[in-house]
Formats: structure tokens, sequence, C-alpha cells
């Protein structure tokens, strides 16, 4: 058997691989023929027979005969409109009348991603009301805060995934801008100017503006007003910028989360099939390989946006065709990674095990170190120097570290509460409160619901079951 591509069966859904499936995409072809027939029919340069004869026959796509003709012509949308033109005898000799490849190709591309851009649109909601309510439920768990990926101050739970759904308001607008803005190039010729349209609609009571307006509105599609050969290749730059954006979040807050599933910061855990293998070689192991899938194939979403770059930038004068091979892979791709992305992630979301009891143990066992900034601000407050203060709770915890590291909880207490110069302002029982930070989260709690309301509002999702 040849190569065939993951994204045919293992990569994306079905539903993205059908719009990006070969008989989708020629349908389309024919329905930008059949739309200018129509046209053309209205401006009376094309019987009524041949146009019907042509409508009959714009889902007629013959895979294996536009396969033959394209391997001796080399060209699929010249195979495609011949296969069409020999299905209509009386109206097959009007088709492409007037019309550059890029007439049918750019529009029909535009039309593919703004169906694809819809699906995305619908998945990045599934996630958002996933994660709006794993927010909820976790907005009070409080859990050791991390900088330099070393114990820091305390957070809740739901405050760091709030921190991921807060990010995904803003790509999920973004990308809702950007479906409502994409343009075709419309019907403009070879080179954008529409000049062989004069000459086609010569006397006749279409002017080649009002021909252009008529087939995009039968299209459902706006056009750039200027373009050259074809649309501005800018246009798929910010598309696929913008996918690359919300895959860098979703790498993220996977990449998070494989850190959570790891020991000793044991916090979550992604579902774990029944019968799932984890190793080849070590039975024991849960590896967090939907996560690891998720953070991969998002390299893939970022890396398309330099050859997208670059085809921006080097579609030369009114055109050059070095954008066309590369097009072909990575905007379909793009969108079948991305598809396999939210899905992962939002399978991830609602089967997400938490560790409630790791969090606290963990919390218990270096949540006293995040409490020196509490400690030296009551200090101060009570009148100590702070630079001072500052030093002697430095080396307190750096001496006690280590211990706590083997599993001495009260290293650092006890040696806090033995320091005569710290005593001078506080109390041992007072410096034992402080060190209690599971009620030192600030906002967190608050803001974690108010974040997940938002997504909720903003995803048409249902309000959180009480």
């Amino acid at each position: 058997m040849s190569y065939q591509s993951p994204y045919s069966v293992r990569y994306g859904s079905e539903e993205m691989r059908l719009i990006w499936g070969e008989v989708t995409k020629r349908r389309l072809w024919r329905r930008i023929w059949v739309a200018q027939a129509e046209t053309l029919a209205a401006a009376g340069l094309i019987d009524s027979p041949a146009l019907e004869e042509l409508k009959a026959h714009v889902n007629a796509v013959d895979l294996a005969q536009a396969a033959q003709l394209e391997s001796r012509i080399g060209h699929d949308l010249v195979a495609e409109l011949q296969t069409f033109a020999q299905q209509c005898p009386a109206g097959g000799r009007f088709l492409h009348w007037g019309l550059t490849s890029a007439d049918v190709l750019d529009n029909a591309d535009v039309l593919l991603q703004r169906t694809a851009l819809t699906l995305i649109g619908g998945r990045l909601r599934e996630a958002m009301l996933a994660l709006a309510e794993r927010i909820e439920s976790t907005a009070d768990l409080v859990v050791l805060g991390y900088t330099h990926l070393q114990p820091a101050e305390p957070t809740t739970l739901g405050y760091r995934l709030a921190a991921v759904g807060q990010d995904l308001l803003q790509h999920f607008e973004r990308l809702g801008a950007l479906h409502s803005g994409l343009r075709g190039k419309g019907i403009k010729g070879a080179v954008g100017t529409g000049a062989p349209f004069g000459d086609l609609l010569e006397h006749t009571p279409l002017t080649p503006s009002e021909m252009e307006s008529r087939i995009l509105e039968a299209l459902g599609l706006e056009s750039h007003p200027v373009t050259g050969q074809t649309y501005p290749r800018l246009q798929d730059y910010e598309l696929l910028s913008a996918m690359a954006a919300l895959a860098a979040t979703l790498h993220k807050s996977a990449f998070d989360l494989r850190l959570m599933q790891s020991p000793g910061l044991r916090t979550t855990s992604e579902p774990f099939g029944e019968s799932q293998g984890g190793s080849s070689a070590m039975p024991f192991k849960q590896n967090p390989v939907q996560a690891e899938k998720v953070c991969s194939l998002a390299r893939l979403v970022a890396a398309s946006v330099q050859p997208a770059w670059q085809n921006a930038a080097s579609t030369l004068l009114e055109r050059t065709l070095d954008d066309s091979a590369n097009r072909r892979v990575m905007i379909p791709e793009t969108f079948l990674a991305l598809d396999e992305i939210l899905l992962t992630y939002s399978g991830i979301l609602r089967g997400l095990s938490i560790d409630a009891a790791g969090a606290q143990a963990w919390l218990a066992q270096f949540g006293p170190f995040a409490a020196m900034e509490r400690i030296l601000t009551a200090l101060v407050r009570a009148g100590a120097d702070r630079q001072e203060m500052h030093e002697r709770l430095r080396q307190h915890s750096l001496a006690a570290w280590p211990l706590a590291q083997q599993g001495r909880n009260d290293a650092l207490l006890s040696r806090l509460a033995a320091d005569t110069t710290l005593l001078r302002y506080l109390q041992p029982a007072r410096i034992e409160q402080l060190l209690e930070v599971r009620g030192y989260v600030g906002w967190a709690p608050e803001r974690a619901r108010q974040t997940a309301a938002a997504l909720r509002r903003a995803a048409g999702g249902p309000e959180p079951r009480t």
C-alpha cells in the first residue's frame, strides 16, 4: 500500500476531512461555474436548456474520469472542467467563459476555509464549556503555585485554569472576526482588472461589476475590491496566525497538565482507559499521551505560519505560483490538526481526575515557604527593618528547605519560632498562624468563577448546576 496521510485516518474528524475532501472541493468549483452560467444566462448569453443541463450536473463529480484526464493534462481544475463539460453536451461549451483558474480556485478556497472555521468555532465552544466546568469545580481548591518551575505562593487550581479560559475568550473573539472578514478573489480575470468581461458582456444589460456581484451573491461570498490574479495571500497569513495563536494557548495548557500529572507534582490526571496500555516495556506507566498529542500537533500548526508569511511576502507582481503547492498541504492540514487538538483537549478536560489530597500534601510540605512574604509584611508592620528581616527569613528558608524535601514539614516553623530577633515582633502562635497559607489566595476563587461565567456566556452554554 502506498503512503497514506495520518490526517486521512488518525487526526481530525470525519466532518473536517469531508470539508477538505476532493468531492466537496470539486462540487464548489462546479457551483462557481454554474453561478457564472446563471449570470450569463440572465444577460442573454446562455440559453435555458444549456443552463438547466449544467445545474442538473453540478454535483455529479466523477473522480476517476477527472484523475484520468489530469494524468494527461497535469492541471486538476482543467481536468474537472473537461469532466463537467463532457457531462453537459449543450452547456459544457460555456463553462469557464472569460475566467482564469483563480476565479474558481480562490473563491472555493475561501468558502472551504469559512466552513472549516465554523467547525473549529464549534469545537472551541465545546472546549470553553468543558473548561468552565473545571474552573468552577476547582475555584476553591488551593494548590501550590509555581514560578520558574519552583514552589512559589499558593493559588487555586480554578484560577490557574482561568488563565487559559481568559486566553480562549480572546481567541474565540478573534476567530469570529476573521470568519466574518474572510474575502474571496471575486470574478476579476487573469490579473484582477476584470477586463475580459468587458468584451464578454458587451451589448448586454450587465456590466462586469454587476456580473461579479451577482455571482458572489449566489455564492454567499464577499470579495476583495482589488486583487492580482489571486486574493491577497496576507489573508492566509492572518488566518493561520490566529489558528497558531489558539494552538499556543492549548499547547501551554496541555503542557501544564502534563507537569501536573508528574509524580510529586501530581494534581491532575488525564483520562486513562481501562484497557489502555501505558508503555510497551513498563506496564505500570500512565503516560499523559493525550496532552502530549496536543503539544505535538500544536507545533505543526505553529509551523504553518512561516510558509504563509513567505507566500504573502513573495507573491510577485500580479501572481507567482510558488504558493500553490504548500497551500494545498498546509491549509487543510492546519485545520485538521487544530480540529484534533480541540477534540482531544475537550476530552481531557471532561475526563480529568483531580487529586485534591495530593495537592494538599504538597501544599503542606512547601506551603510554609510561600508564607515568607506574609511574615515579612507582619514584621515590618510591627516595627522591624524590612531589609534586615528579609535577610533573616532568607537564611531560615534556605536552611529549612532541604529538610522540607525530606518530609520535615515543621522545619521552617521550628527555626522561625526559635529566632529571638523575630520574636521581638511576632509571637510563635502568630508565626504559626501566618505559615498556614491555604487562605492566602486573594481574589483567585472569585475571579476564577467570573472567568467561567464569561466562558459560558461566550459559548452560549447553560448556567452551572447548583
